[in-house]
Order: structure tokens, then sequence, then C-alpha cells
């Protein structure tokens, strides 16, 4: 019998997740920037037992990123992520409210693996010298774009960042939303990056109903780098949760249709009372 590609012996399944795209080593560059938004609203959009950290600032990082898959075998992406901070037991990370990727492994990998909400996306990366320009674009909106002019160097930098998420499987009988109680995990990136530079520029947030960051405007910009280098990554599931605490927020990890069709309706009814 010719060799059956459905079925993996243990040996061929570990070195499959040895070249697991996931973990593989990678080079990027990327934008990051951080803004103020209103308190109130980074409070309402964090999940329990998640809390704010008191600062009401909002991350977003747009990356071109370079995996290495062996020598002389890159393959290229596009990443990014939108979320706000928050702490629990003591630890301030982001709670990823977004991440948009250009690839559907890097978008299974994620979303399976770690609960991270992740979405395919169109996001395009372009520099002109030191004008840098990173779009994030879904359903033909661009509603993340991050643009300006790479400024004073500050020299290389190697730290470590935390994020949160809930890593979830939506239940088959429609009468319950979990199969199981949600996981709450925390993400660990121990970034090293070989560049750092300050990065002078503008944060745009377009409306969406899909992808609605327009929700937390832009209030201060806190601080904005252009970066390069490598970053690693792992998690740890802290704790289950009861389903109802992240039931309110699971929809943003999918299109929306029903919100789409009810801003379309309420788009269509002030029309109709204009004329």
């Amino acid at each position: 019998m010719s060799k059956v590609r459905w079925v993996k012996t243990d040996e061929e399944i570990r070195a499959a997740e040895a070249a697991n795209p996931e973990f593989l080593p990678s080079t990027l560059q990327q934008i990051r920037a951080v803004y103020e938004t209103d308190p109130e609203i980074v409070a309402a959009v964090l999940p329990k037992p998640l809390e704010p950290s008191g600062k009401g600032e909002v991350g977003i990082t747009i990356s071109k990123v370079s995996m290495h898959m062996a020598p002389g075998f890159d393959i290229e992406i596009g990443a990014a992520l939108l979320g706000v901070k928050a702490v629990y037991d003591g630890t301030e990370g982001l709670y990823l409210l977004t991440m948009p990727m250009t690839t559907e492994g890097a978008v299974v990998g994620g979303r399976e693996v770690y609960g991270e909400p992740k979405k395919i996306a169109d996001i395009a990366f372009t520099r002109d010298g030191d004008a840098v320009t990173a779009t994030v674009t879904r359903q033909g909106v661009p509603y993340i774009e991050v643009s300006g002019t790479i400024g004073t160097a500050l020299g290389p930098r190697a730290f470590t960042e935390h994020a949160y998420t809930f890593k979830c499987l939506p239940g088959l009988d429609r009468t319950k939303t979990f199969e199981f109680d949600p996981l709450l995990v925390r993400l660990e990136w121990q970034h090293d990056f070989k560049r750092v530079d300050e990065f002078d520029g503008n944060i745009t947030l377009r409306e969406s109903p899909f992808d609605p960051v327009a929700d937390l405007p832009v209030r201060r910009i806190v601080s904005m780098t252009y970066e390069e280098g490598g970053t690693k990554s792992n998690g740890t599931v802290l704790r289950s949760v009861p389903g109802e605490w992240l039931r309110p927020f699971l929809h943003t990890r999918y299109d929306d249709v029903a919100g789409m069709l009810a801003a379309s309706s309420t788009e269509a009814e002030a029309t109709a009372e204009q004329a």
C-alpha cells in the first residue's frame, strides 16, 4: 500500500512539531505604538478576572515577519495586534482584542494553541528611506494605519512582554456557549531587538463593523518606535473561568454579521428620516 498522508507516526509528528512555523526562529521589522484612550472604555472591554492597569492605554504593533523555515528558505508574512493594558495577579500585559495575520497557518496555530484572537487580513508594510507606512485591511476596510518617520536611534533592547488571551471551544449545542470553561492564558514574548529607533508618526483607526477598533479613540500618543530583531513566544494556562464571563466578548473573534446588519439598518433609517 502506498503511503497514506492522513496518518503520521510518532516520529513524524515530532518532526512536524519541530517545523511548526509558530515556533520557528524569525526576524522582523515593525512599528510599535502605545496610546491613551478613555479609561472607561478599557475597563468595558476587559473580561473578568482581568482588571484595568489604571493607565487607559492601548498597544498596537504592525510587523513584517520573515520566518526561517530552513537555510535559504524563508516565508514572509504580515502580522499585527491591538490590545489594552490589563493586570492579572500583579502582572501587567496586553489583553489582545485582535491579531490580524496574512496567512492561514499563522492564524490557525495561534488560535488553537494559545487562544489568540487571530483573523486573516491584508497587511502592507512599506519603507521608503526613513518613511514607513503600515496598514491592516479586512473586508475592504483599511481599519488600522500607522505611518511616520524613523528618528533617533535608541540602540538594541532585550526585554520580556506579557499578553492575555482566553483559550476556548465554542459549543456545538446552541444552548451553551462553550464546550468547556474557557482558560485564561498568559503569553510571554521574549524580544531581542538589534535596532530600536524613535518613530514620529500618526495612528489612524477607521470604522469597521467587523473590527471595531474605532471604539478605542486615540487621545494621546504615549510612545512610538521602529524595531528590527526577533521574538520568541510561549504561554501558560493560569486558570479556568466561568463561560458567562467571556460570553459577551466572544463575538469579536469572528466577523459579527448581526452587528453589520444592525448598523446598516440604523444607517438606512437615518437616511430615510433625512429624506
